[in-house]
């Protein structure tokens, strides 16, 4: 199995046959099938409703079209290793654009928030993801009212280059971001 590795954490992604796992039977199976303690995510509505989504909408169709780079375009599991549990998850929008550019986002369990373990998560992906020669830049979106998010950014060397509303699932002010290689 496909995994990163850091002191605390280990993120797995997840590949087509997890996410219907997921998606069909919920995330208690899929934490079974992956051998987890169950922790069951406490996240706020705007999260839930854009994880479930992504998992509907863009991460089972581009990891069935995509299995062999599947790792670009799924939800990867960050798994607290002392624990043993899933406390959140982290992905990218897919493979390097055209641009060299590619997008990231996460969320982290409520109870397991403060702890520095967002900016370890995004730290991890990045250095995995900047392995891939055509990868130029990361992009992000942080709510404009979302302070501890945008801390986890600017401790990984994003900068904000604009702000914008955007209307999914509501309409939200956000910031933009990147992180130049």
């Amino acid at each position: 199995m496909i995994s990163i590795q850091t002191s605390r954490l280990q993120l797995i992604p997840l590949d087509h046959e997890m996410l219907q796992i997921w998606s069909q039977s919920g995330r208690e199976s899929l934490e079974k099938f992956l051998q987890l303690s169950p922790n069951s995510w406490e996240v706020e509505k705007f999260y839930q409703d854009e994880t479930a989504l992504a998992l509907r909408d863009f991460w089972l169709p581009t990891t069935k079209k995509f299995p062999l780079e599947f790792t670009w375009y799924t939800n990867w599991e960050i798994i607290l290793k002392e624990k043993t549990c899933s406390i959140g998850g982290i992905g990218l929008s897919g493979m390097p654009n055209n641009d060299g550019s590619t997008e990231i986002g996460y969320v982290i369990d409520q109870k397991f928030r403060g702890s520095g373990f967002a900016t370890e998560a995004v730290k991890a992906l990045k250095t995995w993801a900047f392995k891939d020669s055509d990868l130029k830049i990361i992009t992000a979106e942080t709510p404009t009212l979302n302070l501890h998010s945008q801390k986890v950014l600017q401790k990984n060397n994003f900068k904000i280059v604009g702000e914008k509303q955007i209307n999914i699932p509501e309409a939200l002010q956000v910031y933009g971001w990147e992180c130049v290689r």
